[in-house]
């Protein structure tokens, strides 16, 4: 009879403490849950959905036209703390593009990242529509973070997300660079081609231009967010063996002695984004 109260007590003894240690215990999400009804307590004026665990608001629903997974989308991305640290985000410069359907990958700190919980909610909206995300730690960067983007461990990520009107590569092309001189302050003109451009000096050789012209240049090519991709000093070339953007411009433009900046759009380069040149041209032959 000792035996068997003894052994009842031990084993009540032990489901109080296993009940005790896991009250203290709090699960990952347990923790995504507070940190997230948290941010809603501070901005109650925003009404979120819950869905498959994550949250969601709808800022702008959007006033173009659906989108579904087959179509192509241009869209705009911002990975930030709930407390508001950027730690990583799209340019308008650069603006990334593909089908809706796989708008959820991602190449963060060169790694490869599946956010499901992204492509849901771009679904949802129209085009010219925004949302905010709010994705617990265990959909997003887990109990590791990214210590090199300054993630910690089990931290809740929100992602503001948007889609631009924009259907067509040449429509953000044009977004693109109008955005970039405005924020430079920069004035050019603009060819029929679409290339907009601003002659520094017309030259003073006689040879013309022209598609086999052999020319001799300095130049430095860079896209828009001001990286330089390419430049030379003193180079040979055959103008007809060059991307279009500089065929098209070149002739008539300029000649020897002449200074020219182009900024060509994607189509007339090498069909990512658009670029921008700075072309000096040292001499002109014509065979």
């Amino acid at each position: 009879m000792r035996k068997i109260t003894s052994y009842i007590v031990a084993l009540f003894s032990a489901v109080v403490l296993f009940s005790s240690c896991k009250k203290e215990y709090e699960t990952v999400e347990d923790l995504d849950n507070k940190s997230i009804k948290a941010y809603k307590e501070a901005h109650s004026n925003l009404t979120f959905n819950d869905v498959n665990g994550y949250s969601y608001v709808i800022t702008d629903a959007g006033a173009g036209t659906d989108v579904k997974n087959s179509d192509s989308v241009y869209y705009s991305y911002t990975f930030k703390s709930i407390s508001g640290n950027i730690y990583n985000q799209t340019s308008d410069l650069m603006t990334p593009g593909t089908f809706l359907g796989y708008t959820d990958r991602f190449f963060i700190g060169n790694m490869a990242y599946v956010f499901k919980p992204v492509r849901e909610v771009f679904s949802k909206l129209k085009r010219g529509g925004k949302a905010t995300l709010l994705l617990p730690s265990r959909m997003a960067f887990g109990k590791n973070g990214l210590s090199a983007f300054g993630i910690g461990s089990n931290e809740t990520i929100m992602v503001e997300l948007g889609l631009y009107t924009y259907e067509k590569k040449h429509e953000v092309d044009a977004y693109e660079m109008s955005t970039f001189i405005t924020r430079n302050n920069l004035t050019f003109d603009t060819d029929p081609s679409g290339i907009r451009y601003k002659i520094a000096t017309a030259g003073t050789g006689t040879d013309i231009i022209g598609t086999h012209s052999t020319l001799v240049v300095n130049y430095t090519g860079r896209y828009l967010d001001g990286t330089v991709f390419d430049s030379g000093t003193n180079v040979t070339f055959r103008l007809d063996q060059l991307i279009k953007g500089w065929q098209v411009m070149l002739p008539g433009k300029i000649t020897a002695e002449g200074k020219i900046r182009i900024i060509v759009p994607s189509h007339l380069g090498y069909g990512a984004r658009p670029l921008d040149f700075d072309i000096e041209v040292t001499k002109v032959t014509n065979d």
